[in-house]
């Protein structure tokens, strides 16, 4: 929802629709987007990895166009958007893994 007020070329219409968002990209995450690496691993090596957010991006594209109420209007934005959800769940991760490592136990 957040990405939806910041990014003019994405369009999220509610809650619900973001959250089926979410589970359809980890959906594809989790299924399409190993073959796909596997299959374009010369890509991969050439661009020193860059080529992975064009991966990323098309899964967005591919989510898009799955799941109604989800717009994304156009390759680029899909690309920025995938940046920001790196940044975004990079931030949090380091958010969870430092409230851990201060715990004693």
């Amino acid at each position: 929802m957040l990405s939806s007020y910041l990014l003019p070329g994405i369009h999220v219409t509610s809650f619900w629709t973001a959250l089926l968002v979410a589970l359809v990209l980890s959906f594809l995450n989790l299924f399409l987007k190993p073959l796909m690496v596997v299959l374009t691993i010369p890509f991969t090596v050439l661009t020193f990895g860059l080529f992975l957010l064009v991966i990323n991006a098309l899964i967005i594209m591919i989510a898009g166009a799955w799941v109604k109420g989800f717009v994304v209007d156009g390759f680029w934005w899909a690309l920025i958007f995938s940046i920001f959800l790196s940044v975004i769940s990079s931030l949090l991760e380091k958010l969870v893994s430092h409230d851990e490592s201060t715990r004693n136990f």
